[in-house]
This record gives structure tokens, sequence and C-alpha cells, in this order.
């Protein structure tokens, strides 16, 4: 085992990503990816302060060769991590990659399911259509059944496609020689288009609210150019979420790999213990959604609820983060 396998197995044993162990280190993070993938060599008093750190001797950090106790200490360690090989990383990103449009695009059906409802809704109180109240609301609700069936159907075929990588977001892992450096150039090949993806849907969220605008001010609000206008509103967010949730999926699978940042050990300890309150804060969430839509009509004003659940949601993951470090 060479140094870069030692630095990568040590770090990820006391649960450390590459920023903490960096700033134990008073380096770069850049330093220690390049330590990791072999691309340079840490000098003689980088070594000496890892040995400290890592709480292993100078020798064993050097050498290839492990001492006899420091195999069989390695080999008690391995039975505990579930490896992962360069196929099955590369088998999981392109299922993730795979799932990744799937997932995006019924987020999207599921903001796009109330337009036909909006418009119909919109035309029949204007007198625009030849429906009773009765009638446009029946057929707006069918399409919007119609579109969050089919995104149901592209979120349990996802799940089942990805179900064998379940154990990536909560057990940890070992990856074998070649995975980590694999991964780290498919990430960064990937970063340009992340990058690009992530700013064009927080930029179509942000200016979604423009036609809006734009009715009130020429037409009013009782026109039906306003209810066109919430109508396109969504279909913008949609698009927006669309890309957002694509490339953050793929992007996540990364970081799983690498087991870093939200799928570090220590936050996987947290998510093991805190499931159940995950699963309960979107199911709440969501309920109130469909309540608060439902029940006072302005669709243009209640995807709202999601933006702040999600910051919410991370509060509470900080606080929960904080209590289990000061508890351990």
């Amino acid at each position: 085992m060479i140094l870069a396998d030692k630095i990568i197995e040590q770090r990820k044993k006391n649960g450390w990503s590459q920023e903490e162990l960096a700033e134990k280190m008073d380096v770069s993070r850049q330093s220690i990816s390049k330590w990791e993938s072999a691309q340079s060599v840490p000098d003689m008093g980088r070594i000496v302060l890892l040995s400290q750190i890592f709480g292993v001797s100078t020798d064993y950090l050097l050498k290839d060769e492990l001492e006899q106790a420091e195999i069989a200490e390695s080999a008690d360690l391995d039975r505990t991590l579930r490896t992962v090989s360069m196929e099955e990383a590369s088998a999981f990103l392109q299922v993730r990659e795979q799932n990744s449009v799937r997932v995006a695009v019924g987020v999207m059906l599921c903001i796009l399911s109330p337009i036909v409802l909006i418009l119909l809704g919109g035309a029949q109180d204007m007198g625009k259509l030849a429906l009773s109240e009765a009638q446009a609301v029946g057929l707006g609700l069918v399409f919007l059944f119609l579109l969050v069936g089919c995104a149901v159907a592209l979120f349990v075929t996802s799940s089942l496609r990805g179900k064998e990588f379940e154990y990536l977001e909560s057990e940890p892992i070992d990856t074998l020689y070649g995975v980590d450096g694999m991964v780290r150039e498919r990430r960064e090949r990937f970063r340009p288009t992340f990058s690009r993806q992530l700013t064009i849907g927080i930029v179509l969220c942000v200016v979604a609210v423009l036609p809006l605008f734009f009715s009130l001010f020429f037409f009013g609000e009782e026109s039906f150019a306003h209810v066109a206008a919430i109508a396109l509103l969504l279909a913008i967010v949609a698009v927006g979420v669309l890309l957002i949730v694509r490339s953050a999926i793929i992007w996540d699978g990364f970081r799983q790999l690498l087991e870093e940042d939200d799928y570090s050990r220590e936050n996987k300890a947290i998510q093991k213990k805190y499931a159940w309150l995950s699963g309960s804060y979107w199911l709440l969430v969501t309920a109130g959604y469909l309540a608060w839509s439902f029940l006072s009509g302005r669709w243009d004003q209640t995807w709202l609820v999601w933006p702040i659940a999600g910051v919410a949601f991370g509060a509470i993951w900080g606080v929960l983060h904080a209590l289990q470090r000061r508890d351990g």
C-alpha cells in the first residue's frame, strides 16, 4: 500500500473530509487531494504531522509493507467497512446519472401538474369557456393526477434502480485502489456543467415572478393574463428546478463515493439516528403544501413552501449536527 492510499485510509477511518484534514494540517484542500491521488508527496515535516494526527508511526506511512500488527489492525478495520470496487463505483455513477433525469422530470411534472387546473378555472371564471365550474375543475384535476401519477412512477422506478446502492448513503465504505482518483477526475469534468445548470436553475426560479409582475402592472389581477402569468411562473420554476435537481443528484453521487460533506461518516451516523425525522418532516411539508394550495387556490404563492422548508431543514440538520458533536 502506497502513501497516498494510507492517507485516504486513515482520513476515512477518522471520518474526516479532505477539507477537515487540510484544516488540521494547515494546508489547502488541493494539497490533500494531490497527496491522495499520488500527484505529489508531502515533505518530511508534513509526514511527521500526519503521523501525529492519525496516531500512527512515520514508518507505517513511508514503508510500502506494513508490520504484522498493523496488517492485523487494518484487517479488523476492513471487516467493519463495506468495500467499493472500481466496477461498483462506475455502475453507481451510471445509475445515478440515469436516475437524475427521472427524478428531475418527476419533480418538474409535480410543479406543472396544477397548470391546466389554473388555466381552466381562470378561463371559466371569466366566461371564456363554455364549461361549468365543476367541469373545469374536474378536467383540471384529471390532468393534475395524471402528471402526479407519472411523477410517482418515475420516483418509484428510480428508487428501485438505485436500491442496491443505498448503503452508500448510510454506511461507512472503503474504496479500493484507484476508485478515489477516478471519482475525482469525473467530478472535475462535470464541475462546469454542474455550475452552469445550478446557476441557470437558480436564475430561472428568481425571474419566474416577472411575468406575474408584468400582468399585474398592465392587465390587473382580475384578468386572464394574470391567470396565464401564474401558469407561466410555474412552468419557468419547473424548468429551473429540473436543472437544479438533475445536477445536484449527480454531484451528490460523487460526494457519496468520496464520503464528503453530507456523506461523511459523522453525518452518516446522524442520518441513521434521525432518519425518521427526515421522512416525517418532508411528509408534513408535502401535506401542508397540498392543503394550503387546494384551500387557498393560490398556487402562485404556495410554491414558496419548498425553498422555505429546505432552508428550515438545513437549520434543523445543523442543530442536530452540533448536538451530535457535543455528545460525542
